[in-house]
């Protein structure tokens, strides 16, 4: 099976007319499915007071203005928003959308050593979080919390009214109008590479996003390629039924190690690339990517 491939926008450093200039153009061209945006409030690179804008609402925006991407954010943070509150806000985006939301949700914020997840230097959510008044959590306890928010988004997208008791959520009465177009909802994308996490998706996601060098090299992508078939195979799930996609950061300068990893990627087992964007984006950022990277893997 051939893969499929998606773009990443992330709009640290970058002017909303260039992320919206590239998602239009994106939007006309077929071998792009999807488009993607992230979840923080400060730049993890380049200088500190930099501009940032706020992922969900530029999501809106970009919905509003493209007809056929799929969309949605690498990954949500479960930690930033109230698991209701984050069900209303998807909901509304898949009707602004007509239905191309796709879910992404990962654990956020939580107590990391220095390095963690390939980023040199330390925690970068410690600075953010503390910034905008919010909390770390040991990561057991973020695995635990983002479980209890996948079934909170399930019932508000399926039941008309309904409570929750969990052990940090709890919700009385909860309605939820109107629904996602998409039904039961939309698909749920689930970024993650630790082991409670491969546990969690194989229950729950319909697609798995890793990030890949330099931040996860190959061996190990590989090591957690396995350990998804065996989570998958404990609890009696179709591998198939769960996508394998990775997130890439191409190189402008040299697009061919780009493609080198794209290649090995698929050898092992991944079936959708998202590429993304260093800044500032070049003209006609997009063609570049279907003829650099995306003609050359299908070819």
């Amino acid at each position: 099976m051939e893969p499929t491939f998606g773009l990443k926008t992330t709009p640290m450093h970058v002017p909303y007319a260039e992320i919206q200039r590239v998602w239009r153009e994106a939007d006309e061209t077929p071998l792009i499915r999807d488009a993607w945006l992230w979840d923080h409030f400060l730049p993890l690179a380049g200088p500190k007071g930099g501009d940032v804008l706020e992922g969900w609402t530029l999501l809106a925006a970009l919905a509003a203005q493209t007809s056929r991407l799929r969309l949605g954010l690498l990954v949500t943070s479960n930690r930033i928003r109230p698991p209701a509150v984050l069900g209303k806000i998807a909901s509304t985006l898949d009707v602004i959308s007509g239905g191309r939301l796709v879910m992404g949700l990962g654990v956020g914020g939580t107590h990391q050593p220095d390095g963690a997840g390939g980023i040199p230097g330390p925690n970068p959510a410690a600075a953010e979080y503390a910034a905008y008044g919010l909390s770390l959590v040991p990561p057991g306890e973020g695995v635990d919390r983002l479980r209890e928010t996948i079934e909170i988004l399930r019932a508000m997208w399926t039941e008309e009214v309904f409570d929750f008791q969990g052990r940090y959520y709890a919700l009385e009465q909860t309605r939820n109008a109107p629904k996602p177009i998409q039904r039961p909802g939309p698909p749920l994308l689930i970024g993650g590479w630790g082991n409670r996490m491969m546990r969690l998706i194989a229950e729950y996601a319909d697609v798995w996003n890793i990030s890949g060098p330099p931040h996860n090299d190959l061996d190990f992508l590989a090591d957690r390629v396995r350990r998804l078939d065996a989570e998958l195979a404990a609890i009696g799930r179709d591998p198939a039924s769960v996508s394998r996609s990775l997130q890439q950061v191409v190189s402008y300068d040299d697009p061919a190690s780009t493609r080198a990893i794209v290649r090995s990627a698929v050898g092992l087992g991944f079936d959708h690339i998202v590429l993304s964007l260093p800044r500032p984006y070049p003209d006609r950022a997009v063609q570049w990517l279907v003829r650099e990277i995306i003609e050359p893997t299908l070819g």
